[in-house]
């Protein structure tokens, strides 16, 4: 009961809860659909009143009226990842993109080299110990709250109730905002016949008993679609999506061969159907943990067997990956692949794949390059690549000398561009 009258004092309208943000403040956001529409939206209403405020966040999938070149001045939005809603202010240069590895930024919080004196969060419906959850992204959440001077949730019933460290105590929240909007609801990515067949070639390469972190995107996908006839894999990952809900229904996920965590479904942010979000819902298989937990490459790498799955833009003949821009223009962000290429790298067994098409724009452009585009940001550094995989095969790098990587990337790009690599390739006396 004493929870219950703690609830109903904090209660009030998003607009109301706009008390706590003072000029100057960095609000910070959840990942994705944990992102909090009508706190956003009351904000994005009277953006006008404020000064100097910022709202940073990874990957958000609403464009909310704050997203506004002319009022900048009064709330400007900073990226740690960009995506539709955030990438072409970014490119236009009035939103700010703010690196990092995505296992660091809960360590970048506390050590105060990234501000965070408010947090706007969705959040499941108080239990009765007087706890929400922040299911859907805990990931640098949990440790931007422990920093913030007010912490507001927007309290919503399609919120799942999930297990793990990924929960706030009615005594630690300044305000709260009751809403029902649907939460975002975001489809697999389509699968074409290149995506389909660099999945296969990696598929090929899963054991049975491996555990799997896999990222967003139509390749990683094309993967998981084609691994109903592995067994008792693990899940380990950053994102969980539609794709790993697949294969637990399929029976092909049981978390009982895992060597960290067994039985144990981690994760850090959910990214899917309704019918993903009804899964995580005290599901005693799953557990949502920050991203300093779940993308530690120590911590990760603690799996055997540990298969790491990412996309890239663009790689060079050495294996550096160009995976968040095209050239100097800022395109996502540096988010998990550099976390969990390395813990594959150090799991017993485990194995990193880098996964792109051979070309891009009609088969006009070699995704593999002599070198990288200028200005590239390298995300994944040659010495951790590994497997590199395209729809003409796969490249393995780790232990080669240059030469044999020049020459075994050359093999797997688009026969078209062979000729003129290879050429590139010896002017460079990589052959």
């Amino acid at each position: 009961m004493a929870f219950n009258a703690q609830y109903q004092a904090k209660r009030c309208s998003a607009a109301d809860a706009l008390r706590h943000v003072q000029n100057g403040d960095t609000i910070v956001v959840p990942t994705g659909v944990a992102e909090p529409p009508a706190l956003l939206t009351a904000l994005s209403e009277q953006r006008t009143r404020f000064r100097d405020v910022t709202v940073s966040q990874i990957l958000p999938v609403r464009k909310f009226g704050y997203f506004d070149p002319a009022t900048v001045q009064h709330v400007r939005h900073t990226a740690y990842f960009l995506g539709g809603a955030s990438r072409p202010g970014a490119q236009e240069g009035w939103i700010d993109y703010r690196p990092g590895y995505f296992s660091e930024m809960p360590q970048l919080f506390e050590r105060g080299l990234m501000p965070a004196e408010v947090v706007f969060a969705l959040a499941s419906p108080m239990d009765a110990h007087g706890y929400f959850a922040i299911s859907l992204g805990p990931d640098y959440t949990m440790a931007a709250i422990k920093k913030a001077r007010a912490v507001v949730l927007e309290v919503n019933p399609q919120v799942p109730f999930a297990f793990g460290d990924c929960h706030i105590h009615v005594s630690q929240v300044a305000a709260l905002v009751e809403d029902d909007t649907p939460i975002t609801e975001v489809g697999l990515p389509k699968i074409g016949p290149v995506q389909q067949a660099i999945g296969k070639y990696v598929a090929d390469m899963i054991d049975d008993g491996a555990t799997l972190q896999i990222g967003y995107g139509a390749i990683p996908d094309a993967v998981v679609m084609q691994l109903t006839d592995k067994k008792d894999l693990g899940v380990h990952t950053e994102m969980i999506g539609d794709g790993i809900l697949t294969l637990v229904e399929a029976g092909v996920v049981t978390n009982r061969r895992k060597s960290y965590l067994p039985g144990k479904m981690v994760a850090t942010f959910g990214l899917g159907s309704r019918k993903l979000y009804d899964f995580m819902d005290r599901n005693p298989a799953l557990e949502m943990h920050p991203v300093d937990f779940t993308n530690d490459p120590y911590l990760a790498s603690r799996n055997d067997n540990l298969i790491a799955i990412n996309a890239s833009m663009q790689i060079d003949l050495f294996g550096q990956c160009g995976s968040e821009s095209q050239g100097f223009k800022p395109y996502s962000g540096t988010g998990g692949q550099a976390d969990f290429v390395r813990a594959a790298n150090r799991s017993r067994g485990g194995k990193a794949f880098i996964v792109l098409p051979s070309t891009a724009k009609d088969d006009t452009i070699s995704r593999i390059a002599p070198v990288l585009s200028p200005g590239t940001h390298v995300s994944a550094g040659k010495n951790d690549t590994n497997y590199v995989v395209t729809e003409y095969g796969v490249a393995q790098l780790r232990g080669k000398t240059a030469k044999e990587r020049a020459r075994a990337l050359i093999g797997i790009a688009h026969p078209k561009f062979r000729d003129e690599l290879t050429e590139a390739a010896q002017k460079m006396k990589l052959l």
